[in-house]
């Protein structure tokens, strides 16, 4: 049943706890306990609202950040990745296989202000060897939603 639950409340987090326990066959009393079970073992991490911030007046810059780092004797990346995460701009830190060893995602309001943390910040941590900085244009698909609806074809057919 975990993975049931799971399943649901990866496409829809606001889900009813009684439309959930239709869809399982099951009682709510029993979804709300497994799901508290599984907050409470860290297997649910956390809610999130997926936003269109491009249909919002909100400035909003993401960039993607490649860093290669020399990892610690003992601690691996651990401790850099740690200390790359802290900071409130990151809102994403992964580590990766590649060329590079992490994939950090961050926010701001200009390409000046993520430009400026990742020269006055990141690239400045002893340990970080290198960046590459992708900035996000355009979301097609983001967790799954797709960000874009397709324009339809407003040409008149013609038939002979």
């Amino acid at each position: 049943m975990r993975e049931k639950i799971l399943n649901i409340i990866e496409r829809n987090s606001r889900i009813d706890v009684h439309e959930m326990a239709v869809r399982l066959g099951t009682e709510e009393a029993l979804i709300v306990e497994e799901m508290q079970k599984m907050e409470n073992e860290g297997i649910i991490c956390g809610y999130h609202t997926m936003i269109n911030w491009e249909k919002t007046s909100e400035e909003k810059v993401t960039a993607l950040i490649e860093v290669r780092v020399t990892p610690q004797r003992g601690q691996g990346f651990d401790n850099i990745a740690e200390r790359i995460y802290k900071y409130p701009e990151v809102k994403s830190v992964y580590l990766i296989s590649g060329g590079y060893d992490l994939l950090v995602t961050l926010e701001g309001k200009t390409l000046k202000e993520v430009s400026s943390f990742v020269s006055d910040k990141l690239s400045t941590m002893e340990t970080v060897l290198s960046t590459a900085t992708h900035f996000i244009l355009k979301k097609y698909k983001d967790h799954g939603t797709i960000m874009t609806t397709k324009s339809e074809d407003e040409r008149m057919m013609i038939t002979p």
